[in-house]
């Protein structure tokens, strides 16, 4: 158990130490991923920032999703949540989402591009993995722009989204799995949504962001 998302980068970062002044590249799943990334950055003195992705959510329940979209247009579609949905829905859900990852790049980054990841080893943090599609996309997009090494880092995951983001990944590192698994704010005695104005404001002010 976490105390919060601080407590549960502070963590993080200890068993990523390995990594420390070695040129890695933390990039954050917002939102609830920047807070952790920015303790995992700073104990690793590596270059910060947050890839946006968004998970593409049913129309009849926002809350669960069944793919997520990155920012440079990669998606990621869970086979399972997706297989009753007509391929016309998907679009328009993934137009959506994408008009919402450009508004969330001004928000959090103020526009700034992501730091070169080419050749480099990237280390992709969120503060946990429920199904495991935005972290699955951020692996897409980093692959996309040929990153030498991904490694994805969360304090809390579910089974079977450890499973498929384990075989995306070149490396993923879980420090809580419970047998008994139903959200990732299970992990954490201090939980709530982080607002865009909050995430932007550790995202600014945290350790050599590019």
């Amino acid at each position: 158990m976490f105390r919060d998302r601080k407590d549960a980068g502070i963590k993080l970062a200890a068993r990523l130490k390995k990594y420390k002044n070695k040129g890695v590249v933390v990039l954050a799943v917002p939102r609830g991923g920047i807070e952790v990334g920015c303790e995992v950055a700073k104990a690793l003195k590596a270059p910060f920032s947050a890839v946006v992705v968004r998970k593409l959510p049913f129309p009849n329940d926002p809350e669960a999703g069944f793919g997520a979209i990155a920012e440079n247009g990669s998606v990621v579609i869970l086979e399972g949540p997706s297989s009753w949905l007509p391929k016309e829905v998907i679009e328009t859900v993934k137009r959506q989402q994408a008009e919402e990852v450009k508004r969330r790049i001004k928000v959090l980054r103020g526009g700034l591009p992501l730091p070169e990841i080419k050749g480099k080893t990237v280390i992709l943090v969120d503060d946990g993995l429920a199904m495991g599609s935005t972290m699955l996309a951020a692996v897409k997009y980093c692959r996309a722009k040929k990153a030498g090494r991904i490694i994805a880092a969360v304090p809390i995951s579910g089974g079977e989204a450890a499973r498929l983001v384990g075989d995306a990944a070149d490396e993923l590192v879980v420090l809580e799995k419970p047998s008994y698994f139903y959200a990732v704010a299970q992990g954490y005695e201090k939980w709530y949504d982080l607002p865009d104005a909050e995430a932007a404001d550790i995202l600014k002010g945290c350790y050599n962001l590019p």
